[in-house]
């Protein structure tokens, strides 16, 4: 038995066999074969391997997120079966007799930096493609299978690390808890966790390779902890606490269709944020009034190629249909900081948090901001669609912002492509909104507070870094004094204001947040109960 202490991310309990997912970083050695043919036959069979896998992803992503999605698995199967692509492998190993590793390796270099060069945008996303396809082959032939969680049971993760990207592609149906070595608490992997009511800790020192996968393991959420191979006692006590945590789960459903009213009379929405269409189950079945934040970038990521405007539009108008005329904020694409996204070639940066981000892509590559406007407004024909733009620091950004949606509609109406202009508003989570959310107010249709962001710039604390957990503090008077200004800033023009970063949840200041005038708080799916149960114990005049 082995017992670690970590960072807890979600306060939840949870016991299951061990799932580790090990990334194979190691450099492709180039060795010298005699027998070619051997070596070519070895290819073939990684090729069948690899064609397997991805066909199950294929049925997995058709299933999950819909055909147009998960059509870049029937390219992916084709490029394995490129003649070009394939001759050039065969080739090197026959004049050159060098093991098929290295060949596919040395290919699908060669490959993917033609493919970059090329003029044609399409042609040059297929490098990415090449890149892909040739490491999976890599790993075929090294026996360094994908982790194939549509195989495996429900399973504690374990990793060094994972993605937003690797995290939101997971089935979370297979997963009990996950465990990683690296990562900060306020990570947007960290925030997803708690947004799939999934037990998890950060920051554990421990090693993956003294670890295998089946073995039993315990993780802790309350108590910070994870226990590999427990003794027999504790997997008692912990199922013990299982059933204990599930019952106080069972009480917070009878709040269900229960007002979010305080004692004295005092209402407030509670709406969820979410990370894809596919997510909108947990929003209904935690009986959240809507969705405050639909984190649109979760569009982009995981994938070789922008998604396009009727991959978009589809994805936007089932959740608006899902919601049933609920509202749904929609934020435009967050990329950068941690979303880091190959296709988007945004180069290195050596402060990507405070970097080329979010809005400055949007008002930068105008196409791409305007494909996602289009298919936005085409969307809001079906539901209660309010759109969100991220990291505003001036109030001529948000006049650029109307003057392409003007365009927008413009080109939608020449086309004759029926559309709706949604409620549009802004996220404050720089310090320069704060300070001039009195002259945003009066040309937006409401604010939506990013304590997250807002908390790492106020107190110049990098949120991914995890060295600094201790002193992140999103209590801190400076922080509670913003929302306040932004609060009234936003009432005196006669706008509403909402939260929707982390502390929204923060049941600790629920009755401030009341009594300063917010109008809806957007959390995790999994805290909506919690924060009506809290709501409705206050009493706001005291």
């Amino acid at each position: 038995m082995k017992k670690y202490t970590g960072k807890s991310v979600y306060k939840g309990i949870a016991m299951g066999p061990l799932l580790v997912m090990k990334k194979n970083d190691d450099l492709v050695k180039r060795s010298r074969i005699e027998d070619t043919e051997a070596e070519i036959a070895r290819v073939s069979e990684a090729i069948e391997v690899s064609q397997g896998q991805l066909q199950r992803l294929y049925d997995k992503a058709l299933k999950e997120v819909g055909e147009a999605n998960a059509a870049i698995f029937e390219v992916h199967q084709m490029m394995l079966e490129d003649d070009d692509y394939l001759e050039a492998v065969y080739n090197m190993i026959r004049t050159q007799m060098v093991n098929a590793e290295y060949a596919v390796a040395v290919t699908g270099d060669n490959f993917s930096e033609m493919f970059a060069n090329m003029d044609d945008e399409y042609m040059k996303a297929r490098a990415a493609d090449v890149k892909d396809i040739s490491n999976r082959l890599i790993r075929s032939l090294s026996g360094s299978q994908d982790v194939d969680l549509t195989a495996a049971g429900p399973s504690v993760i374990v990793a060094d690390d994972l993605s937003p990207s690797e995290t939101v592609q997971m089935d979370k149906s297979k997963i009990l808890a996950f465990v990683t070595i690296h990562g900060s608490t306020n990570s947007h992997t960290a925030i997803l966790a708690r947004m799939m009511n999934i037990p998890a800790l950060v920051g554990v020192p421990l090693d993956l390779e003294e670890l295998s996968s089946g073995m039993i393991a315990v993780v802790d959420g309350f108590q910070s902890e994870v226990i590999f191979d427990p003794a027999e006692e504790i997997k008692v006590e912990t199922e013990k606490k299982i059933k204990e945590a599930q019952e106080k789960q069972n009480l917070l459903q009878t709040l269900k269709g229960k007002e979010n009213c305080t004692l004295d009379g005092k209402r407030i929405d509670i709406f969820a944020n979410i990370g894809s269409a596919a997510d909108v189950g947990y929003v209904l079945e935690n009986d959240a009034g809507g969705i405050g934040l639909f984190r649109s970038e979760f569009l982009y990521l995981g994938r070789n190629d922008f998604p396009s405007e009727e991959e978009q539009f589809n994805a936007y108008r089932q959740v608006l249909q899902n919601m049933a005329g609920r509202k749904v904020v929609i934020r435009t694409l967050d990329i950068g900081a941690d979303k880091q996204v190959d296709y988007f070639n945004l180069g290195k940066e050596d402060n990507p948090a405070m970097g080329y981000r979010a809005i400055r892509i949007c008002l930068t590559q105008t196409d791409i901001f305007k494909t996602q406007l289009r298919a936005l407004f085409r969307a809001a024909v079906y539901g209660n669609l309010s759109v969100m733009y991220p990291m505003i620091t001036t109030v001529e950004e948000v006049q650029k912002i109307h003057e392409i949606a003007e365009e927008v509609c413009r080109e939608l109406d020449e086309h004759q492509i029926p559309y709706k202009m949604p409620e549009q508003g802004i996220m404050i989570e720089t310090p320069a909104a704060v300070m001039i959310s009195d002259e945003l107010a009066p040309i937006v249709d409401f604010f939506s507070i990013g304590t997250n962001d807002l908390t790492q710039y106020t107190l110049a604390i990098d949120r991914q870094n995890e060295r600094l957990d201790a002193f992140y503090n999103p209590h801190h008077k400076a922080i509670l004094r913003m929302i306040r200004m932004v609060a009234d800033n936003a009432h005196a023009a006669g706008k509403w204001v909402g939260i929707c970063g982390e502390l929204g949840a923060d049941v600790a200041l629920t009755g401030e947040f009341l009594r300063m005038g917010v109008d809806e708080l957007s959390v995790a799916p999994s805290m909506v109960l919690k924060v009506r149960q809290r709501v409705r114990e206050i009493r706001v005049e005291e």
